[in-house]
């Protein structure tokens, strides 16, 4: 990450991120919203729990979101449906981290060169330039 210039903080802690999964799915929704490099500076830069509720609503006043129906969300769960049906689809592909690419059936898992890329979607049968 140093090397590329890109941000990234000490991290001593895992936190379950389903909610914020969910609140990014809900995210999506609002015209122009930009809330997953919001989640991932609050996460892999400051070290915030994404398993918190209070987090999560900071995050979204970030970014000009409701506050209100943000925490709508969270408490009924809006979301859960969708975010099953990504889990069910990363589990089908045998997905284990991120970020995953998968192009054509197939994948590679973790931050990858761009030869690695290049090399996965000219085997799905993209042609080379």
């Amino acid at each position: 990450m140093a090397e590329e210039g890109l941000l990234y903080g000490k991290r001593t802690h895992t936190y379950n991120s389903r909610l914020a999964q969910e609140l990014a799915v809900w995210a999506e929704t609002q015209a122009g919203a930009t809330i997953h490099r919001a989640l991932f500076l609050a996460y892999f830069v400051d070290g915030q729990n994404l398993g918190s509720k209070d987090v999560l609503l900071a995050t979204v006043r970030k970014i000009g979101l409701s506050i209100e129906e943000a925490d709508l969300v969270l408490a009924d769960r809006k979301f859960r449906e969708h975010v099953d049906r990504d889990w069910a689809l990363s589990h089908q592909y045998q997905i284990t981290g991120v970020p995953t690419f998968v192009v054509d059936g197939r994948g590679v898992s973790g931050a990858q060169s761009y030869e690695t890329l290049e090399q996965l979607v000219i085997t799905a049968g993209a042609i080379p330039r």
